[in-house]
């Protein structure tokens, strides 16, 4: 691969023009009819309280998961409601969400998951890593149901542990030894490849013996969802995955967990999404917008859109707001505002990752105000060689277009600003806007400005208007 080095002098700012001007003024309107459609969750004024069902805090043989559920059911029958989980830990097995019912944890109150992924069978249909298959049970389930919430100032704790949970992930460093079960044993392999070959998703039946970790909270082809208030932590693998779900807002919620593929927040193939006010501090990435893998995202050909994150923080995390990997459905219409990030462990900022086995269109990409203490690597990554050693068909090239990114700060410092790596020989990057944006202490950028900036591959139209690093304004690259 080789760095562009030409610069974008005034005499020759000609060819830098190609694509028009991103309208960040257009884009915000736009954002604000995204937001106004966004419908919202409404319960009778009814409770259900889990020790009236039989459930009883803090009495760890004592699993509350039969009572939880009987209050949720008893509830959805009578027309909907709240579900409430006073102060107090309890213990308990996988939990099924239903319509018009919102399950509320009081302050005080903590829901602890059992350990025991036995548990968590028989499977349910759900994707795993961007592909359909039937999997043990998430720790709170959704499928097909309207009108739901998880709301309170109570703690939902996944137990997630070097103990339990993480060593699955088949890694040394989260403590797998030779002889336990992990997805490294051939259960993550053998759904890469049934879903390359289209092997139907009826025959991709995993049991906890396969060690394909569940997600914490899984809400599958919802409408109208609301996760208020809430501190989600320690779970197996992403924490929140809502799949398929229109209408959705995430508000003040706590995301702490440092386990493997530790995701926030992964809404999939999901239309309507608000995320605001909520604090990330996580082992994978905090945001990452999602939309199936390879050959299954195509087939159904569901993107994620018109999404909406803003007055959020992010702590560690290998991105803060992040498109990708799993996006062959594509992407449109993300609105990115108001954000404070800050970490040695926060490797970027904003991150579009994809590949030639994903194919689809991720376009539409607009951020503003964003506040950055330190990041690892870079601010602003777009990367489409992403996992290139993954086996997989590879003649889907993806398009990534129409990002602008303004009044973006980062005084604490990074490797560098800018990373743009796109596919030889075509190309699929284009249409990129970096606006009023100060990148101070980049490391790369010692001695020359221009060394923050590293673009390869077949990317063009990137336009720089008035970005600086440390310091010192930085032209944009011809092409």
């Amino acid at each position: 691969m080789k760095k562009i080095l030409l610069l974008c002098a005034c005499a020759v700012m000609t060819p830098c023009l190609l694509s028009a001007q991103l309208s960040s003024k257009e884009a915000w309107k736009q954002a604000a009819k995204v937001e106004k459609n966004i419908k919202k969750t409404s319960f009778p004024d009814k409770r259900y309280v889990i020790t009236d069902f039989g459930a009883k805090p803090d009495a760890p043989d004592a699993l509350c998961h039969d009572a939880i559920n009987l209050a949720i059911v008893t509830c959805n029958q009578a027309g909907g409601g709240t579900v409430v989980v006073p102060a107090g830990t309890f213990y308990t097995g996988p939990i099924t969400l239903k319509s018009n019912v919102n399950l509320h944890l009081e302050e005080g109150a903590v829901l602890k998951f059992d350990t025991n992924p036995e548990l968590y069978e028989p499977a349910v249909l759900t994707r795993w890593e961007g592909l359909d298959c039937y999997n043990l049970h998430p720790l709170i389930y959704a499928y097909g149901e309207t009108n739901i919430a998880i709301t309170g100032k109570g703690v939902v704790d996944a137990q997630g542990s070097m103990e339990h949970w993480w060593p699955m992930c088949g890694a040394k460093k989260y403590n797998w030894k030779e002889g336990m079960i992990g997805q490294n044993c051939g259960g993550r392999a053998r759904l890469l490849a049934w879903g390359e070959s289209g092997e139907p998703v009826y025959k991709r039946v995993f049991s906890w013996k396969d060690g394909m970790r569940p997600q914490l909270v899984n809400l599958y082809r919802c409408d109208r969802v609301l996760v208020e208030d809430v501190t989600l932590k320690n779970s197996p693998f992403w924490t929140l995955h809502p799949l398929f779900c229109n209408n959705l807002i995430v508000r003040g919620v706590t995301f702490d967990n440092h386990g493997p593929n530790g995701d926030g927040c992964d809404p999939e193939s999901c239309d309507g999404v608000l995320i605001e006010n909520c604090v990330f501090n996580t082992g994978d990435d905090c945001i990452a917008i999602k939309s199936g893998r390879n050959r299954d995202g195509r087939t159904w050909n569901v993107p994620s859109q018109n999404i909406i994150v803003r007055n959020c923080k992010m702590l560690d995390g290998h991105g803060g707001v992040v498109v990708g990997s799993e996006i062959s459905g594509g992407y449109k219409n993300l609105f990115v505002e108001n954000c404070e990030m800050d970490s040695p462990n926060l490797d970027r900022v904003i991150r579009i990752k994809t590949s030639n086995c994903r194919g689809g269109v991720i376009e539409n990409i607009y951020v503003r105000n964003i506040k950055v203490g330190q990041c690892r690597e870079a601010v602003l990554r777009i990367n489409l060689q992403y996992e290139n050693k993954e086996l997989c068909d590879r003649n889907f090239p993806p398009t990534v277009r129409n990002v602008l990114c303004e009044n973006i700060v980062c005084t604490g410092g990074s490797e560098l600003g800018v990373y743009f790596v796109g596919l030889e020989g075509s190309d699929n990057v284009y249409n990129i806007q970096v606006d009023n944006c100060e990148f101070n202490n980049v490391k790369k950028a010692a001695k020359d400005p221009q060394e923050g900036i590293f673009i390869s591959g077949g990317v063009k139209d990137v336009r720089f208007n008035n970005l600086k690093i440390n310091g010192q304004p930085v032209f944009s690259p011809v092409k």
